[in-house]
């Protein structure tokens, strides 16, 4: 049994033509063609199988940079001043 001769129903139009393509050429045998196209029932198949949709992912948003008023100028507000060591005796 190779990789395409397992137990799958066709889901579509399109693959039953394609699996018809392959009995044609000899690539898969009768049997396994029967078996898959057994598979789908009397069902009527879409044209093609539409790949599910994938969930959309949520977009971050970009922090908005602050903007310094006066720029170029320090400015101590905010700022934590730095302790200076008590004098060693």
């Amino acid at each position: 049994m190779t990789s395409r001769e397992t137990s799958m129903p066709i889901k579509s139009k399109a693959q039953r033509r394609k699996f018809a393509e392959l009995l044609v050429k000899g690539e898969i045998s009768p049997e396994t063609f029967e078996k898959w196209n057994r598979g789908a029932g009397k069902a009527e198949l879409p044209e093609r199988v539409e790949p599910k949709a994938k969930p959309k992912k949520k977009k971050k948003k970009k922090k908005k940079r602050k903007t310094k008023s006066t720029r170029g100028v320090k400015s101590t507000a905010g700022r934590a001043k730095k302790r200076s060591a008590p004098p060693k005796r």
